[in-house]
């Protein structure tokens, strides 16, 4: 609350004459007081003008001075509250401390101790407004500190995602032309900016799961056994595991992490999510994740042309992956020239007939 409204104050009595004598004592301490004769009357002119320090009668008509202190609480919780009680109803008094009046003062009272009194509540409610600035600024202070090392501890996965990539020569900029292949999906389906930069974190993230798999099967030159593929599949799982406790705040991209090889049909992994439960980002990076795989070298197969990927991402649509996102694809990147792909990595491959056990002949992973 601003400085200058330290010294404003409202005086609600009944009795014309004791308020009269209260307004005076304040202004003589310099205060600027407006006067009410009723709770009712207070809680109007509180509405129009909210005021630091507030002395109430506690016997008054319409409204008493209880009723009125829980309105105040409750519709200005930083007004200090004074309550005017007669000798005879100290208890009430008291009552009205635990209902949150910072003092009370009886009838009749010494103007000496009306101005402690009313200078203590105001010192009390200075120190309680600071304390709450404090835990504020506290709380505020944790969550940037948190926010930043999860931000911290994002990047450093992002560079190992980089530098794991960078020591293989199958996965060399895999994740990177994924994420480059997800937002071009995502912008031509219109998707908002805030939307695009999440399918554009989990995209570069989706993989890191793979830091579980054993780099003899990631390696392993030739068709990879059930065990085999099973095992590798495993990595979205212990990618989510990995994440979780840093994307709390990014449940969609820790859904591209975990969901990225899930299929419309069900018989995707590690979940068999059918297409309803498959968010539309997840989706989007499924085909970029499969595109780039596809057209990209493997130690148990060489790459796909680009139009044999295209074919395969046809022949599953409505199965394995979604039409509008495929189609999408397809029109962000008219041309081989506008692929991330590096053409060098990109071989003819003619594939067998096969392939309808469930999953492609060579199902990207």
């Amino acid at each position: 609350m601003a400085e200058s409204n330290v010294l404003r104050c409202l005086v609600v009595d009944d009795e014309p004459r004791l308020r009269r004598v209260l307004v005076r004592l304040l202004e003589g301490e310099g205060f600027s007081c407006r006067e009410a004769g009723s709770g009712t009357e207070a809680l109007a002119l509180l509405r129009q003008e909210p005021a630091p320090l507030v002395i109430s009668d506690l016997r008054m008509p319409e409204m008493d001075g209880v009723t009125l202190l829980r309105e105040i609480i409750a519709g200005w919780p930083d007004t200090a509250v004074i309550m005017v009680t007669a000798v005879a109803e100290v208890e009430s008094a008291v009552a009205c401390l635990q209902l949150g009046a910072l003092d009370y003062v009886a009838k009749p009272f010494h103007l000496d101790e009306v101005r402690a009194r009313v200078m203590q509540a105001l010192d009390k409610r200075r120190l309680k407004l600071e304390l709450a600035g404090y835990r504020q600024n506290l709380e505020e202070r944790v969550k940037e500190q948190a926010r930043r090392i999860e931000e911290l501890s994002l990047e450093r996965l992002q560079a190992l995602v980089h530098f794991l990539e960078e020591k293989d020569t199958y996965l060399r900029g895999h994740s990177v032309r994924v994420t480059k292949y997800s937002v071009g999906i995502a912008r031509r389906l219109g998707l908002r900016e805030g939307v695009v930069d999440v399918i554009s974190l989990g995209a570069e993230l989706h993989d890191i799961g793979k830091i579980g798999v054993s780099e003899a099967v990631l390696n392993k030159p030739g068709k990879l056994t059930d065990a085999e593929y099973r095992h590798i599949m495993e990595h979205p799982a212990i990618g989510a595991r990995i994440l979780e406790p840093l994307m709390r705040d990014a449940l969609i991209a820790l859904a591209i992490v975990r969901h990225h090889h899930e299929r419309l049909d069900g018989k995707g992994f590690p979940d068999g999510l059918t297409a309803g439960a498959i968010p539309l980002e997840v989706r989007v990076v499924t085909v970029a994740d499969s595109f780039d795989a596809m057209t990209s070298l493997r130690p148990y197969r060489p790459a796909m042309s680009i139009e044999t990927a295209i074919e395969e991402l046809q022949a599953w649509k409505g199965r394995q992956f979604d039409p509008d996102v495929v189609d999408a694809l397809m029109a962000a990147f008219p041309n081989a020239a506008s692929l991330p792909v590096a053409t060098s990595e990109v071989r003819p491959l003619h594939l067998p007939a096969a392939a309808e056990e469930g999953r492609p002949a060579d199902a990207p992973i």
